[in-house]
């Protein structure tokens, strides 16, 4: 498969002759669901159901974190939360078919939680402590951590090394993200030592589904290591928010009032980070489509700007 391109083999005949190969017979009913790191399909199936097929983008994950990602969601699924996971076919949950790494999971379906309701942040709150229960009885080996290295050093070098920065452009992106660097570096020794626990890693709105019966989670591709204010500051809009998210948590495990000071230094990281994501996956025809604005000197103008103001604010 291409380096540029690598989805360009994944064609519809093989994502349904690799629902085939799991034992899970296609019907040939194919949709195609929003993903952009990986390529995510609803497959209908012969007997009237349906499965999501997850094709992981080559060359992110090795198969151990894989596997880990899969045996948190199965962990979780055991203790009775309410997270989608993997289907296993002779014990095995991640598959392989036509060079492509794969999983297939249950289709459950929802809406986007209402996170103006305390009611639904509190119920939220009191899951994810759950989770956070679970995921600090041990650590990720193989999927690494939330921190500087992941989150701005290699994003900054992926943005350098990329044409989709305007040459004009190149020294004052390296100072102002070299800023933001050296601020969050400052105000996480400020911090000090805080509990690193195994994370859902993205926990905003669009990976969370809501029911009748209540809340799902999905996707843990992010899933990492890290402090366990990262899960609920992408939910929580305003202080508001936070508290009625805290109140239910609280019902369930302590929260380290210390990791709110860090909520201003996972914002800067993750805008750091987005802007390199985007640069490193440039190549990937899917993603000009997607993110038009960024061939344009404009938004990087408004990248650097806005970097220079998240570090005179932290």
């Amino acid at each position: 498969m291409s380096e540029g391109a690598p989805y360009a083999a994944l064609s519809p005949d093989v994502v349904l002759a690799a629902v085939d190969a799991a034992g899970t017979w296609s019907d040939g009913r194919l949709l195609t669901l929003n993903s952009y790191e990986n390529r995510v399909f609803q497959v209908g199936l012969e007997d009237g159901g349906f499965v999501v097929a997850k094709f992981y983008r080559p060359g992110r994950w090795t198969d151990a974190a894989i596997e880990e990602e899969h045996a948190f969601a199965l962990e979780l699924a055991a203790a009775e939360l309410p997270m989608v996971a993997p289907l296993a076919f002779d014990g095995q949950t991640l598959l392989r078919h036509a060079g492509y790494r794969y999983a297939l999971y249950p289709r459950r379906g929802g809406r986007a939680p209402s996170l103006e309701s305390p009611d639904q942040l509190e119920w939220l709150g009191r899951l994810l402590a759950r989770m956070h229960g679970i995921g600090a009885r041990e650590r990720f080996q193989a999927r690494g951590t939330l921190d500087r290295a992941t989150m701005i050093e290699a994003p900054m070098r992926a943005t350098l090394g990329s044409a989709l920065l305007p040459a004009h452009l190149f020294d004052a992106y390296r100072f102002a993200a070299g800023r933001v660097d050296a601020a969050v570096a400052d105000r996480i020794e400020a911090v000090g030592p805080v509990q690193r626990i195994r994370l859902h890693g993205d926990c905003h709105p669009g990976n969370v589904l809501w029911t009748d019966a209540g809340p799902h989670f999905v996707d843990l591709d992010d899933a990492r290591t890290g402090p366990a204010v990262q899960d609920l500051w992408m939910l929580a809009g305003d202080d508001a928010m936070m508290k009625a998210l805290l109140e239910g948590y609280g019902q369930f495990r302590d929260f380290d009032p210390t990791e709110l000071a860090l909520i201003p230094v996972l914002r800067a990281m993750r805008q750091v980070h987005y802007a390199g994501w985007i640069a490193e996956r440039w190549h990937d025809p899917a993603f000009p489509t997607a993110f038009p604005f960024a061939a344009e000197a404009r938004w990087w103008e408004q990248h650097i700007a806005d970097l220079h103001e998240i570090a005179d604010d932290l």
